[in-house]
């Protein structure tokens, strides 16, 4: 009976978090090729409207890169067309070197659409088609506020689009339309065509060869997964395909099997490979900085592998009733070296950062060294958040 290997909670976590790039300093510019090996080496940046202090796209590469600015993402996209804008398990800002793969998440979603969309859009989208395609083709880019002008638009929100909107947003999710770029926060259209660098555009890849990329690029960036987290992280395999391709990795030598131990000492069998393993014993400490992570992060966007492997139970509490909020609205996961050590509720307010609450995870101490931390890297943020003074409610430490 073969033995599987054991990768210890430590181990896991630093190995974990070297593949998302908050193991080590990042010393990088934040921009332009540093900026895109960033976005490669993570895979994508989940993009949200929220911004209460910045928005999560502009945090996460923030956490990974201290010099980062928002228009240097915006003219990675825009004018060197490095990223493009699709869907992962959510909204995403994608390496465009990416984007041949993404054409089966394309046929996909396409066809999700024709099956679910009927059933709960507005009438009248599926004949827009041509006519929005017409429009951008001859008249150029294009938001859903420039179409549409005699439809009557709604009061309610994401589900009951105006036709014209839907009809976009279609074209978009189809890979017939691309995001050319935003203005504010509103996304603007562009023929694909026109939008893509023509080698991307052009290259295509069979069923299988997409999934082998994905997988492997999935377990490549989370260093050890199940074949359902290797499924949730690009969503573009079905758990089945996942299940196909680990049993046949496996028997091929390309993927093995461990034992991987959690905060709470269990042990979860997962996938990884020999060179990932290879790499655990040569992990630096992580680095002492506090870090500021968005709600969004990497990191915690499986919020239940989080929990598993740090301990570290995070719920967003934007749809919960303000009176049933156990923290905050939008509140900011805290990191120290390995561990996630609290969870802070700041916010600009007219030019300042307030501070409103810190709460330290249970058994934490929060001594004068871990304090100071947590003030530098909020002093670190403010000119990201666009703002000078930083203000503490009286009773912002709930240790």
């Amino acid at each position: 009976m073969t033995t599987r290997p054991k990768l210890k909670n430590r181990d896991a976590r630093r190995l974990f978090l070297d593949r998302h790039l908050l193991l080590r300093p990042g010393a990088g510019p934040g921009r332009g090729a540093d900026l895109e090996q960033v976005l490669t080496g993570l895979g994508f940046v989940q993009v949200d409207s929220v911004n209460t202090l910045a928005r999560a796209h502009d945090l996460i590469l923030w956490s990974r890169r201290g010099r980062y600015r928002p228009p240097a993402l915006e003219s990675l996209i825009a004018r060197h067309r490095a990223g493009f804008e699709h869907w992962t398990h959510d909204a995403a800002v994608i390496p465009m070197r990416f984007y041949p793969m993404w054409r089966l998440k394309f046929a996909r979603d396409e066809a999700h659409m024709q099956r679910r969309w009927p059933k709960w859009r507005r009438e009248g989208w599926d004949a827009e088609f041509g006519p929005v395609l017409r429009r951008i083709a001859d008249h150029g880019p294009a938001s859903a506020s420039d179409l549409g002008g005699d439809e009557p638009r709604a009061s309610g929100g994401w589900w009951d689009w105006h036709p014209s909107k839907t009809a976009l947003e279609y074209l978009w999710r189809s890979g017939r339309l691309a995001i050319r770029h935003r203005a504010g926060f509103r996304k603007v259209y562009d023929l694909a065509e026109r939008v893509i660098p023509a080698e991307h555009l052009a290259a295509r890849l069979d069923e299988a060869e997409i999934i082998d990329w994905a997988m492997a690029a999935a377990l490549e960036r989370l260093g050890f997964a199940t074949s359902g987290e290797l499924v949730g992280f690009f969503a573009i395999a079905t758990a089945d395909e996942a299940k196909r391709w680990c049993s046949a990795a496996l028997s091929a030598g390309r993927i093995v099997e461990i034992d991987v131990e959690m905060a709470d000492g269990s042990l979860r069998r997962s996938f990884s490979t020999p060179a990932l393993l290879d790499q655990v014993a040569t992990l630096p400490e992580p680095v002492s900085r506090v870090r500021l992570l968005s709600p969004f992060d990497p990191a915690l966007r499986d919020r239940a592998r989080a929990e598993r492997l740090f301990g570290f139970r995070y719920r967003i509490e934007i749809f919960v009733p303000a009176e049933k909020r156990r923290y905050g609205y939008y509140v900011f996961p805290v990191m120290q070296g390995d561990r996630l050590i609290g969870r802070l509720d700041a916010k600009r307010e007219n030019g300042v950062l307030v501070v409103r609450a810190f709460w330290p995870e249970p058994g934490l101490r929060m001594g004068q060294g871990r304090l100071a931390g947590l003030a530098a890297e909020i002093r670190r943020i403010a000119p990201l958040a666009g703002v000078e003074e930083v203000r503490y409610a009286p009773d912002w430490l709930r240790a």
